[in-house]
């Protein structure tokens, strides 16, 4: 042998060692890229059901929203008609009782000056 295919050897053992010192990082960080493509699988399979579940929620809750819609649209009208009703209470019947209300006051004013007077007679 010469120096040349000593040096050759020696040359081509080096490049051995190089690539299997680079080989085992790789195998790694191939073993990483697995594990990262089955745990982005398991992920993948438990948040399609769940987003099948919150559409579903999602869809239920906007239902409940439309009947409290109707209950409220409901509560305003039965707000309006009681206050109309205050209002045509207090047109018909406000009114006259409190009118009735203050003569009888009147009279009873006018009943109780009276019999002041005669008592002083």
């Amino acid at each position: 042998m010469t120096v040349g295919d000593v040096a050759g050897l020696i040359a081509a053992i080096a490049f051995v060692l190089l690539v299997g010192f680079l080989a085992l990082p790789l195998v790694k960080l191939g073993r990483v890229f697995d594990e990262a493509t089955r745990s982005l699988r398991e992920v993948t399979e438990h948040s399609v059901p769940i987003l099948d579940e919150a559409k579903d929620t999602v869809a239920g809750a906007n239902t409940q929203l439309g009947k409290v819609d109707t209950i409220t649209t409901s509560a305003a009208q039965v707000s309006e008609n009681v206050s109309a009703l205050t209002g045509l209470y207090a047109a018909t019947l406000g009114r006259p009782l409190v009118k009735v209300a203050a003569f009888s006051y009147g009279v009873r004013q006018a009943f109780e000056k009276a019999s002041a007077r005669k008592g002083r007679h």
